[in-house]
């Protein structure tokens, strides 16, 4: 079968750093800090001070309050960046909706309405909780509430991989669409979990930075850096196959062209100092897309700002690309937007498509002092311009789960 081209229509995005794509992107590249110190969390009981909670997010846009009620905070922002994406967008009476899919992602879920409802029933007894719970706190439900809103009848799933949970999402559909299982789908992923519950957790594994210094909270691959800061919101994408998109004249942002996968098979938390699974992944996606190394100009890394993470992917990079490793600009928007867990990917996704379609490359900011293990060119603080042909993105979760995206600047 001839394989077909996958191109990117639509884009909507809940963040700390902007809640639409434009001003989100436009933040990132002059640097917006999306990180605030907490103040709805007792953080003398947590001990974490900062997060990227996106304060100016305003569900009753979207909804109204007996919906809310029912509805866990990851999925309003699913539903809410899914409905900006379709706005003026008439794809259901343009598709056969059993040829579109949701394939979308979140990592941990509703756990903020398991503690809110498990306090609760401590307190009030069983009886006291909510008829929503399960419909509310499993991670598959931002996937059904798409759906239901959209009438798109095809594959409709969730996959659940930690931090890499939407780019293996957006990879899978795109696969779908380019083999001709779908024609199109909706995918990318959401996270609402910041709560003292789910901060205790990350904390007590030595995940999280516990400075209350939001300019160097989040410092990827700068030699001061002591953990990531937790994010939350959505990043949603619309993928088509390139000739639909052209008959509805459709605006492209920028084309998929490849998808790598593979497993540390190593570790629950820790990835594979060798770094072998995770150049695998690389050289994997690059040849999908049919793209020598050579050709890709900017890479959004993973970069959490985690000791380990960020020099082992240093060095994936390094035995990927050997010395054209030099020659990458890379940088981790986490400096910016946090780490947003199951829609990190997605999100990354997206930056490093605008990136290729305005020919901008976004900074890592609060990048100040080297890290000999970190030794290649991050954009430091500001961003840079230029021409660029070809992105990849990479997300590394929990579990050793790789996956890593390739995209292309679209030329027709």
């Amino acid at each position: 079968m001839l394989k077909r081209r996958v191109v990117v229509t639509g884009l909507g995005v809940k963040s700390s750093v902007g809640n639409d794509y434009r001003s989100f992107f436009d933040g990132l590249k002059n640097g917006k800090n999306g990180i605030k110190p907490i103040s709805f969390i007792d953080s003398e009981n947590v001990n974490i001070n900062v997060a990227a909670y996106d304060y100016e997010f305003d569900p009753l846009k979207y909804f109204n309050k007996k919906d809310l009620r029912r509805t866990d905070r990851f999925c309003q922002f699913a539903l809410a960046a899914t409905k900006d994406l379709l706005d003026g967008q008439d794809v259901l009476n343009f598709y056969d909706p059993y040829k579109v899919g949701v394939i979308f992602s979140s990592g941990i879920g509703g756990i903020s309405t398991i503690e809110t409802e498990y306090e609760k029933m401590l307190n009030k007894g069983p009886d006291s909780v909510s008829v929503f719970l399960i419909p509310m706190m499993i991670s598959n439900m931002a996937a059904g509430l798409i759906s239901i809103e959209t009438g798109f009848k095809g594959d409709n799933f969730c996959i659940t991989t930690a931090c890499a949970s939407s780019s293996h999402a957006i990879g899978e559909a795109f696969r779908k669409i380019k083999d001709g299982y779908l024609d199109a789908a909706i995918t990318g992923g959401a996270e609402g979990g910041i709560s003292a519950f789910t901060i205790a957790g990350f904390y007590n594994m030595r995940a999280l930075t516990d400075t209350k210094d939001v300019e160097v909270a989040s410092i990827p691959f700068d030699r001061r850096r002591s953990g990531f800061v937790m994010g939350e919101g959505a990043a949603v994408l619309f993928l088509e196959e390139l000739e639909s998109a052209k008959k509805r004249g459709a605006e492209i942002f920028g084309e998929i062209v490849g998808y790598g996968v593979t497993a540390d098979a190593y570790h629950i938390t820790k990835p594979d100092i060798t770094a072998n699974s995770q150049k695998i992944a690389i050289i994997n996606a690059l040849k999908e897309a049919n793209v020598a190394y050579n050709k890709i100009d900017y890479v959004n890394a993973h970069g959490t700002s985690t000791k380990i993470n960020d020099s082992t992917e240093t060095k994936a990079l390094k035995l990927a690309f050997g010395e054209h490793a030099k020659d990458l600009l890379i940088s981790s928007t986490k400096s910016m937007t946090g780490h947003m867990l199951g829609a990190a990917g997605a999100a990354e996704a997206i930056v490093s498509i605008l990136a290729l379609k305005e020919g901008v490359v976004p900074p890592t900011i609060g990048l100040k002092e080297k890290d000999p293990e970190c030794d290649l060119f991050y954009t430091p603080n500001n961003a840079i311009e230029k021409d660029i042909k070809y992105a990849i993105s990479s997300s590394f979760g929990f579990g050793g789960h790789n996956a890593v995206l390739c995209f292309k600047k679209f030329e027709g």
